[in-house]
């Protein structure tokens, strides 16, 4: 025997209120919010935020190519700005012999969303390490800092060569990229830091070679809670990076 629609309209009815009851929202406290992931941070106890990105490029006869690109955005920084370091090391071996490695495919790689990291390689005896990290610490004021290189000016791009390969570092729309094309058909590696999101790849088609991009991110944060007329001062400053693809 089927059991009546009215009756079973009647018992789904009683158990509405009993359900509501079960699912009301809870307020959370402060200490149970920042235990939970994907945690907040008010703007202002952010007093200084830091970005770093290297990316170097070894061939076989140990010669060096590469650089570091960093910034550093504290309440007192006018215009976010990044500032280029070049690398370029000589080798002590004999000349690295053309790679003939194939590696096909991947251009979907180039609208990939938040962190990608890859590495493809058709030859033998590579080294290659993509690495990202952040760092939390905990001060008063924000840490005495002087940066050092040569300033990239948004739209501009910085080039340097050797025996290792060929090197440009792009401020654009679209973020920072450092770019490494070695030679005798070695391969090549992308580092882009932008629209937000980092990619880190890299592909070797000769032998012998070691590769590295890293990219750190560090915030200092207040101890004291800042007043509430100060809480929009650093994001000010963070408003700056989004004319830098950020």
């Amino acid at each position: 025997m089927k059991t009546p629609i009215w009756l079973a309209m009647v018992c789904l009815a009683a158990s509405l209120p009993t359900q509501a009851q079960i699912f009301k929202p809870i307020e959370l406290n402060d200490q149970e919010l920042a235990s939970l992931r994907g945690r907040y941070v008010m703007p202002g106890r952010i007093i200084s935020f830091g970005i770093v990105m290297t990316s170097t490029w070894q061939n076989a006869n140990g010669e060096v190519i590469g650089a570091t690109s960093s910034m550093q955005i504290q309440q007192s920084t006018i215009t976010p700005q990044f500032y280029v370091s070049i690398i370029n090391e000589k080798g002590n071996g004999s000349a690295s012999s053309q790679g003939t490695g194939i590696v096909i495919g991947g251009s979907g790689l180039n609208s990939t969303e938040g962190v990608t990291q890859v590495v493809r390689a058709a030859g033998d005896h590579n080294a290659a390490y993509n690495n990202v990290d952040i760092t939390v610490t905990r001060a008063n004021q924000a840490p005495t800092t002087q940066q050092q290189g040569q300033a990239l000016a948004a739209g501009s791009t910085l080039v340097d060569a050797n025996g290792a390969g060929s090197l440009s570092i792009s401020s654009a729309g679209t973020g920072v990229q450092l770019n490494i094309v070695a030679n005798n058909n070695q391969g090549s590696t992308v580092q882009r830091l932008g629209q937000g999101g980092l990619m880190q790849n890299t592909t070797l088609l000769g032998g012998g070679n070691q590769v590295r991009n890293l990219t750190s991110l560090n915030v200092v944060l207040r101890d004291n809670v800042a007043t509430g007329g100060s809480l929009n001062g650093n994001l000010d400053q963070l408003k700056g990076l989004r004319t830098q693809g950020f």
